[in-house]
């Protein structure tokens, strides 16, 4: 990569950036309980039935179920980490929750309420295996978070053979 278009592609991210920043302080109107707002929570329910192919209830009132309480998972582990790490994640669900930095950055075309999961997964794979140490970093953040919430739920833990937190008393 030449410089000149290292430092172009820089103001360009930086400039995307403090508008997606911007623009979600901007529609926030009342104080927030939730970590995720309704952009953040549009993106992570497109996500995680995604990542989590294959570990999900086949039952589709099951899987529903099991996806909600993954994205509520996702929102309190977002909310027990530290300040700058969810200023961090806020600024990524802005930046993706802009129409041209969601085609641009992610190359979804559709909102996410209506994306494919073919359209999720070349997202998720372009992100994991991209030259950029941003996207791969992202991409770390989101499976992380995505399997702490699946896996810290009672409902997965009967897949994986654990029979669940010791009982005291």
């Amino acid at each position: 990569m030449r410089r000149r278009t290292f430092i172009t592609a820089g103001i360009a991210g930086a400039a995307a950036l403090t508008a997606a920043g911007w623009f979600s302080s901007a529609l926030r109107t009342r104080p927030r309980t939730r970590a995720l707002d309704g952009d953040a929570r549009a993106i992570v329910a497109a996500i995680v039935p995604v990542m989590l192919d294959g570990a999900l209830p086949d039952e589709r009132s099951d899987r529903d179920a099991a996806v909600a309480e993954t994205i509520d998972g996702v929102d309190r582990a977002i909310q027990g980490l530290p300040s700058a790490a969810r200023a961090e994640l806020a600024q990524l669900f802005a930046l993706l929750a802009l129409t041209p930095a969601r085609r641009a950055f992610a190359g979804v075309a559709s909102p996410w309420a209506e994306a494919t999961s073919d359209e999720i997964d070349a997202f998720l794979k372009a992100w994991q295996a991209s030259a950029w140490a941003l996207k791969r970093s992202a991409y770390d953040a989101f499976h992380q978070i995505v399997f702490a919430a699946w896996y810290g739920n009672p409902r997965a833990w009967p897949d994986i053979g654990y029979p669940g937190p010791p009982r005291i008393g």
